[in-house]
Parts: structure tokens; sequence; C-alpha cells
């Protein structure tokens, strides 16, 4: 039966894996679409929300191999000759899951530094906007007044 579930957590893990390559690709993707001035928001969001169900899909495999795990430790525990070699599969697995997290975090930690810069910049857009529509509409008030002005001088001489 523990055989059963070590290869049951064995195949967890490299379904984790491409769950992993799968949240990397999509970072690349953020990546691209935060330093590209030309894409829209919307694309943006979609890889959120993209990104949001493959870390669900994450907790729900990390869940079920706790699970797992919690169900055979001591029989691993009492006979590893026997299981060595899937033990030792499931920790190869393990690094590789691990470096690729590893690599995840470095990525999450430039896209936020990405996304600093982004909104910085938006800040300061939305700055010179409105800069200029407080100046527009001070032009507007002021050709306004002018014009009374104007029409009030033109009743005066009547």
């Amino acid at each position: 039966m523990a055989e059963t579930y070590l290869a049951i957590m064995l195949q967890s893990l490299k379904k984790k894996e491409k769950v992993l390559d799968e949240i990397i690709r999509l970072n690349d993707l953020q990546k691209d679409q935060l330093t590209d001035q030309t894409r829209s928001v919307d694309e943006f969001d979609k890889t959120v929300e993209d990104k949001a169900a493959c870390i669900q899909q994450l907790e729900q495999l990390d869940s079920g191999f706790e699970k797992l795990y919690a169900e055979v430790a001591a029989e691993l525990e009492a006979d590893k000759e026997k299981y060595a070699d899937l033990i030792r599969q499931l920790q190869d697995r393990i690094r590789i899951v691990t470096d690729k997290s590893v690599m995840i975090q470095a990525q999450e930690a430039r896209n936020k530094d990405f996304m600093m810069q982004k909104f910085t910049t938006v800040k300061q857009q939305a700055k010179g906007v409105r800069a200029n529509s407080k100046a527009i509409t001070g032009y507007y008030k002021t050709m306004k007044q002018s014009m009374y002005e104007d029409m009030h001088m033109l009743d005066g001489k009547r």
C-alpha cells in the first residue's frame, strides 16, 4: 500500500513541476506586459487570473501530498531500505520543485520592481494630464471672462 501512495506522491510532484513551469512562463509573460508600453491592462489582468488558477492548483497538490505523506510516514521510517528507490525519486523531484520555486520567487521580485516602475510612470502621466486639464480649464475661464468684459464694453458704448 505504501508503494501505491509513494507512486501517487511522485505523480503529484510531477504535476506540481508542470504547474510551476506554467507559472514561470506566466511570470515571463507578465514581465513582457509590464515592460512593453503597447500591451493592454486587460492582457495583464488575464495573466494574473491564469496565475491565480495555477496557484490554486498548487495548493490542492500540496494538500494532497501532505495527506498522503501523513498516511505513509510511519511505514517509510520503519522500512527505509524497502522504499529507498522511490524515496530517492521523491527527493529528486522535491529538489527540482524547490529550484523552480526559488526561480519563481526571483521572477516575482523582478516583476514587483517592474510593477513599481510602471505605477510611477502612470502616476507621472496622470499628474501631467491633471496639469494640462487645469491649464485648459484656466484658459477657458480666462477666455470666457475676457469675452464677457468685451461684451460689457460694447454694451457700455451704446
